[in-house]
């Protein structure tokens, strides 16, 4: 699988996160301070990786800054982007279960290298529900990104 990966600096998981995503053969596409040739400032990093989903460049993303909540934020402004963030394996099962979450978004201050190991087990592991219930949900959620307010 093709991720995205976004991160405005180059401290606690960052790194370690693309080193575990290949070990579990992923193809990692760099941007924010991963990449020499890009703006490091998360906003404008994760709004990379967010697009590169958008536009099925890529198949997920998982976006990274100081606690996770800028990183998430800016990804869901990108239309088409469910981010998620995660502190937790439940979490991130439950993201891709009922949300059907296709971007991960996680904290560089708070996130062990233990628990990054669990949240991307959950992640990868768990795919979305089929339910009626939660199927409307998703498509409602698409047709809110769509409306605009006056």
């Amino acid at each position: 699988m093709r991720i995205s990966v976004a991160a405005d600096e180059r401290i606690g998981v960052a790194e370690e996160l693309v080193g575990e995503l290949g070990r579990r053969g992923h193809e990692a596409v760099l941007h924010g301070a991963l990449s020499d040739a890009e703006r490091d400032d998360w906003a404008w990093a994760t709004e990379a990786a967010a697009r590169d989903v958008a536009a099925g460049r890529t198949d997920q993303a998982i976006v990274c800054c100081w606690t996770g909540t800028g990183a998430s934020i800016a990804a869901n402004k990108v239309a088409g982007i469910r981010a998620a963030l995660c502190t937790d394996a439940a979490t991130a099962a439950g993201a891709r279960t009922w949300n059907d979450a296709n971007v991960l978004a996680l904290s560089l201050r708070s996130t062990s290298s233990a628990e990054l190991r669990e949240i991307l087990d959950a992640w990868f592991t768990t795919e979305p529900s089929g339910t009626p219930e939660d199927q409307a949900n998703i498509a409602h959620l698409t047709k809110i990104e769509h409306t605009t307010t006056t």
